[in-house]
This record gives structure tokens, sequence and C-alpha cells, in this order.
């Protein structure tokens, strides 16, 4: 069984950053392939940027040049560096963890950006 805790959302303002982390518990964080996702209001769960087991990244195009993802196996923790932060970026921010047939998801951490 493998929990994920997010932290670090909270509000910011427009042009601001935010850096969120994922704290994942298990043996396995190191072999899975992590991702961040996000969900605002009304609107459908969206992939944010993804990181596989040997480093390599893929982002949104939305966020392409502003966020990094990144990790750290020896604290089985992932973060999500959110920089030049706009008003489109608020949503509730998910920490995913996909190996094989295993998916996990986090409680999620809102973060809101004002104008």
């Amino acid at each position: 069984q493998v929990q994920l805790v997010e932290s670090g959302g909270g509000l910011v303002q427009a042009g601001g950053s935010l850096r969120l982390s994922c704290a994942a518990s298990g043996s396995i964080f190191s072999i899975s392939t992590m991702g961040w996702y996000r969900q605002a209001p009304g609107k459908q769960r969206e992939l944010v940027a993804v990181i596989t087991k040997s480093g390599s990244t893929n982002y949104a195009d939305s966020v392409k040049g502003r966020f990094t993802i990144s990790k750290d196996n020896a604290k089985n923790t992932l973060y999500l560096q959110m920089n030049s932060l706009k008003p489109e970026d608020t949503a509730v921010y998910l920490c995913n963890l996909h190996l094989g047939v295993l998916n996990y998801w986090g409680q999620g951490t809102q973060v809101t950006v004002s104008s």
C-alpha cells in the first residue's frame, strides 16, 4: 500500500511562485512514474507534469517554461516548482504514482492564484 501526501499549496498573487511536495510511503517510489495533476472547479482533471523512473520529464503546454517537476528518491518525495503563476493555474493539485497496474493518488493541495 502506498500513501501520497501533498503539501505546499496556498494563496499567491499572479506572478508569484510556489513549491509543492508529495511525500510517498512504501518502497516503489524510485521505480515508479510520478505525476502532478490538477483539477479546477467544473473542469476535468488534467496532467500538469510527469517524471519517469529514469528522470525523463513531460509537461502540459500550458505550464512549459514555468513549472519544473523533480524528485528525490532518497527522500521518497516528488516536487513541483511553480513560477510565474497565473490565475488560470488555480486548482487542486494532486500527486500520482503509477507502476504497472498500480495507480495511487494523494488527497490534493489547493493552489489559488489571485489577479
